[in-house]
């Protein structure tokens, strides 16, 4: 680093402006887990956890961990090592969750030190990688509850000591083939081990272990288990008799070769739930369910088509949950039990059953049901006596089916009833439709088919309510004055009429209020009939979700409750255009929580946040071509605590230049950028870097000045430092620059005046080669191959011990022509910039004669020229020439410097 700049460097890495980043890693608190979690891929969340750290394309573990909060609770790496280390998590010891995606083939011993508060961990390899444990791989894990590997391949790990804490267990998509190998792997799962007790564990989950077989005899001899979960194996669930469990409580086997009820494993251990879903399942024979009776939960979940024997549910007396799903089942065999009993289920899934009909006799024995779900079934009318004696039912769901009309009254019979889910129906409501009976309703959901607008009659204690309008439909009016309780309210499709200035009187308690569909425009204008948003001062969560069809964008503004914002998909895919982000946000005084999705986004500047002083998460998704304002800088310390750029690009342009440093040295606001961000090189190339390394090498070095200009007069100040200390003193400058000019104004370079020097050359030390080579024996050599002029340089000529500013003026007073060389390199030279504001000033006192030059060693943009404007002169009149690469060309450039030096005597 150059010496100059060294200074300042280390003054501008303290906390002066207000932004951080972690080297490829996504940082958030739990609270904001729901907001980032689809990008967290692969890891436990828990959304209790105060801070959460997702790291990808890691391959160097330290460098990554040192960029991570110590304090995190949570941690997920994903990338690539071949081992891990010992201690490798000692700094992070209040660490609960920890994920590793990292494809290491070995786990040394104490790489796992200091983590005696960890609750969760997994290890994830989708390659099936073997992974070598040491035997006390876990022993200092004295809170560990859960232990997962997804994917490696545990084979040669022997021995390995499992924490005394752990309840789950979980060893899916990997390699496994027998379930004794499981046992030699953790002998503790094995009764008669060092322990001399059993073991017990609520789950042990060997789910997706495609040649998993279980004709090992007691592999798991004495082990004591909640759950087994034995999905997408090729096992017969049968054979977990054989196992040697001593208790076993549930047990899932959906998708594997089971091609009966396993009545010997119910038997056998009492079980209580069985999960049996896309099995092979046809009929359950009457003989079966005498060994039934224990269980308590049943899914038979797509197992079509399935025959139930008569007196299935009256076999399970216990039998709570039963789901039976695209089964294509025979709905009347449910209570054709003979003897009229009654069942105790209380959760029945009936869904996609193909369902045409119903007997009005189909619930006769479920008094005590509490949840029926009906949903995607071809139910054209229902009886009205089918939900008789079902007076105990809290939910129904009757969503999918081309129901087109309800008996008035059809609800009476179910009084308990607080949730009803009538969308995608056909439903004809008519202003006398009501849902007279359950005096419990609160949440509710209602499809609107199209039509002329009527009257709708809903129930004054919903809580939540939820309305599907189709495109085209008039809106309804409401029969119901208010709704004193409602917090939550859904609208897809503007089908329900509101007027402005009743609104709040009509929902007073609302809080929470969804809006889709292909009408949004009503956002956009308080001066249509059907607004009624800005009314609404109590609400606190606002979502908004277009169709793409919005064609201009639509300013959220004056809630002062609002606290959380979604804005999703409200850019016109047919006519887009780019918006800034106070087009879409205005004044909203208490909002905590922004997030924006395919908005057409592209301008991102100080102004949108004057209006949202309290924000403190926002969140960006999908949006392409983002420029962040330098506005920004100024801002920073006002603008939110947690900012992600999720799937979201930033333009390939120099305004986002300045971005790349802040993230560098930011220390209060968290900024996460996903994906590599890469620019195209050039019109026509193919080849593509990395965005920030990309615009610091092609856009102007000015613009490190333009970076920090306006945060304040301190920071402009410690900008400068370098040309203080070069100069020495602001004082010192000053008299120097006023003694040239003054000695210009009173005429010292007129005709008569002797110099000293012919030329006085100002170039930096990078371009002195072409100087020494190229300039000087051409002006100092003889004739006729040189001119034989006297020559001033710097470095050479300059009187020892004499000030350099005084040498300076001094020389370029005493020289003839003052010859600027400029590069890149000269502008950001100090003493080049003083020679070249000197010989302005020069210029300026004595405008008649033309005594500066300038020569021009590579192409150079007039503004990155300081006070280019006082050069103008010399631009106009031609007093500069390029040095041309082609030696062809270079007579030209000598023929122009003879002639100008010529002109000026």
């Amino acid at each position: 680093m150059d010496k100059h700049l060294l200074l300042p460097g280390l003054l501008l890495s303290l906390p002066m402006i207000t932004a951080w980043t972690a080297f490829n890693c996504l940082v958030t608190k739990g609270s904001h887990l729901p907001l980032v979690s689809r990008y967290v891929q692969l890891c436990l969340l828990d959304s209790s956890l105060r801070l959460f750290a997702s790291c990808s394309s890691v391959t160097n573990l330290t460098q990554v961990l040192k960029a991570v909060p110590q304090s995190v609770e949570g941690l997920c790496l994903s990338g690539s090592i071949s081992v891990l280390p010992p201690d490798a998590f000692s700094h992070f010891p209040g660490l609960k969750i920890l994920g590793l995606n990292l494809h290491f083939t070995q786990l040394l011993p104490g790489a796992l030190q200091g983590l005696e508060q960890l609750q969760q961990l997994t290890f994830i390899n989708s390659h099936m990688d073997f992974l070598y444990l040491p035997p006390d791989a876990f022993g200092n894990l004295s809170s560990l509850q859960r232990l997962t590997f997804l994917g490696p391949c545990l084979y040669g790990s022997l021995g390995v000591r499992l924490p005394p804490s752990l309840q789950q267990l979980a060893v899916t998509y990997s390699c496994l083939q027998n379930v004794g190998v499981l046992a030699d792997i953790f002998p503790d799962l094995v009764l008669g081990s060092s322990s001399g007790d059993a073991w017990s564990l609520d789950t042990l989950d060997l789910s997706f272990n495609k040649r998993l077989n279980m004709t090992s005899p007691g592999a798991l001899q004495g082990l004591q288990l909640r759950t087994l979960h034995l999905d997408h194996t090729n096992t017969d669930a049968a054979a977990v008799v054989g196992l040697g469990l001593q208790r076993l409580g549930a047990l899932s086997a959906k998708k594997t070769d089971t091609a009966e009820l396993p009545v010997r494993v119910i038997a056998h251990f009492g079980l209580q739930e069985l999960h049996l879903g896309l099995t092979q399942i046809r009929r359950i024979a009457p003989e079966a369910l005498a060994s039934c009776h224990s269980l308590k939960s049943l899914d038979l979940k797509s197992n079509h088509p399935i025959h139930l024997p008569p007196g299935f549910l009256a076999a399970m007396p216990r039998l709570q949950t039963l789901k039976l799903t695209i089964n294509q089942l025979q709905i009347s065999m449910l209570c054709m039990n003979g003897t009229g009993a009654e069942s105790g289920l209380r959760a029945l899934d009936l869904s996609n059953n193909g369902l045409y009909t119903m007997p009005s006799d189909t619930f006769s024995c479920l008094p005590h049901l509490r949840e029926l779900l009906l949903q995607g079934n071809q139910l054209f009318d229902l009886d009205s006596q089918v939900f008789q004696g079902l007076r105990r039912l809290e939910t129904l769901d009757l969503s999918g089916n081309p129901l087109v009309a309800l008996d008035k009254g059809w609800l009476a019979s179910l009084p308990a009833l607080t949730t009803l889910n009538l969308l995608d129906t056909r439903m004809a409501l008519s202003s006398t439709w009501d849902f007279w009976g359950p005096e419990r309703l609160n949440n509710l959901r209602l499809g609107l088919v199209s039509g002329p607008p009527r009257m709708l009659s809903l129930p004054m204690g919903l809580a939540s309510l939820e309305l599907h309008a189709v495109s085209g439909t008039k809106p309804w009016k409401l029969v119901t004055n208010v709704f004193p309780v409602l917090q939550t309210l859904t609208l897809k499709g503007w089908g329900l009429q509101l007027g402005v200035q009743n609104v709040s009187k009509i929902f007073p308690a609302l809080h929470q209020l969804s809006l889709s569909g292909n009408s949004l425009e009503a956002l956009c204008s308080q001066d249509t009939s059907r607004f009624f948003l800005w009314q609404l001062p109590g609400l606190k969560q606002l979502q908004v979700r277009g169709d793409g069809h919005s064609l201009r964008p639509c300013c959220i503004t004056g809630l002062p409750s609002l606290w959380e914002l979604k804005l999703h998909n409200l850019q016109s895919r047919a006519r887009p255009r780019p918006l800034r982000l106070e087009e879409l946000v205005g004044q909203l005084p208490m909002l905590q929580v922004l997030q924006l999705e395919q908005t057409g986004l592209e301008t991102l500047s100080a102004a949108a946040f004057q209006g949202l002083c309290n924000l403190q998460i926002l969140v960006l998704g999908w949006e392409k071509g983002l420029v962040l304002d330098a506005s920004l800088q100024e801002h920073s310390p006002q603008m939110p605590q947690y900012m992600y750029f999720l799937t979201s690009s930033l333009a390939c342009q120099c305004a986002n230049a300045w971005v790349g440093p802040w993230l560098e040295r930011s220390p209060r606001t968290y900024v996460h950028i996903t994906t590599r961000q890469l620019c195209q090189t050039e019109a026509g190339d193919h080849s593509k870097r990395l965005l920030f390394p990309f615009l610091w090498s092609h856009c102007p070095k000015t613009l490190g000045l333009e970076l920090f200009l306006g945060s304040s007069a301190l920071l402009l100040l410690l900008i400068s430092l370098p040309f203080l200390q070069e100069a020495r003193n602001w004082i010192l400058y000053l008299r120097t620059l006023f003694r040239a000019w003054l000695q210009g104004l009173r005429g010292q370079r007129s005709e008569g005046k002797r110099f000293v020097y012919d030329v006085f050359v100002s170039h930096c030390r990078q371009d002195q080669g072409w100087v020494v080579q190229e300039l000087l024996p051409t002006l100092e050599g003889c004739p006729p191959a040189g001119w034989g002029l006297r020559v001033c340089l710097p470095e050479r000529d300059f009187e020892p011990g004499k000030d350099v500013a005084d040498n300076l003026a001094d020389s370029m007073v005493g020289s003839q022509i003052t010859l600027c060389v400029l590069s890149r390199q000269a502008l950001c030279t100090p003493r080049c910039r003083l020679e070249l504001r000197l010989a302005t000033s020069l210029l300026l006192a004595a405008p008649y004669l033309p005594a500066l030059l300038l020569v021009f060693l590579e192409p150079i943009s007039r503004h990155q020229l300081p006070h280019y404007h006082r050069l103008a002169l010399l631009l106009r009149r031609g007093d500069y020439h390029m040095w041309p690469r082609e030696d062809e060309r270079k007579a030209d450039f000598w023929a122009w410097l003879g002639r100008r030096l010529g002109q000026s005597g």
